[in-house]
């Protein structure tokens, strides 16, 4: 069955900071309705093929996961101001525009809060070369937001912040939904372009992705 959302786990480790916020936000997708996912570990396909020196049947198929999905969640430690090799070396393989018409989650995780422009000065622009709709809300973690391994309240909250703005941005694209996403009488004063503060986070991801395309 062909995947409607798939994670990129760029961390050369099978058990990482980075892949544990891939695994929330693919689960939080697939609780807004996006559709099955499948998570892909860089890491375990064959080093000689993903540096292009051969073809292999798991590269392959990892590629045409990527080209058959709707929404792209790219995941990875920060290296060196940047995302991983693992990364770099697979997206150097997709055709150009291989995520035209596609939606991306950018996730990155590092040390401290010094490499926090990672995200949008890395990531976006690896995903931008290859045609994709970045959404707004990039995801950064650092060391001090976990605990034992988990996330902490606030880095959960923007993950599920930047699931739900991927699948309702895929749904206009699709032309699946397309209603206001607020009513309230202020609301009405101006447009529906008021996020309210005290509102859900679904309230407010939606008054803001909805004055975007209004």
């Amino acid at each position: 069955m062909t995947a409607s959302v798939i994670g990129l786990s760029g961390s050369p480790k099978s058990a990482s900071r980075s892949r544990a916020l891939l695994e929330l936000a693919l689960a939080a997708l697939e609780r807004q309705g996006a559709g099955p996912s499948r998570l892909i570990d860089l890491a375990r396909l064959p080093a000689d093929a993903l540096l292009g020196r051969r073809e292999d049947r798991e590269v392959a198929d990892a590629l045409q996961g990527v080209l058959d999905a709707g929404i792209v969640v790219v995941s990875t430690p920060i290296y060196r101001a940047t995302y991983s090799g693992l990364l770099k070396v697979f997206f150097d393989l997709l055709p150009q525009d291989a995520l035209a018409r596609k939606v991306a989650i950018p996730i990155a995780t590092g040390g401290g809060s010094a490499h926090l422009l990672a995200v949008d000065h890395g990531l976006r622009p690896l995903l931008a070369s290859v045609g994709a709709l970045v959404v707004s809300t990039g995801v950064y973690g650092t060391d001090a937001q976990f605990r034992a391994a988990v996330p902490d309240a606030d880095l959960v909250e923007r993950i599920e912040r930047a699931a739900l703005e991927a699948a309702f941005t895929t749904n206009i694209h699709t032309g699946s939904h397309r209603s206001s996403p607020s009513s309230t009488p202020e609301a009405r004063r101006t447009g529906g372009c008021t996020p309210s503060i005290t509102g859900s986070i679904r309230a407010a991801v939606l008054s803001t992705i909805w004055c975007s395309i209004g």
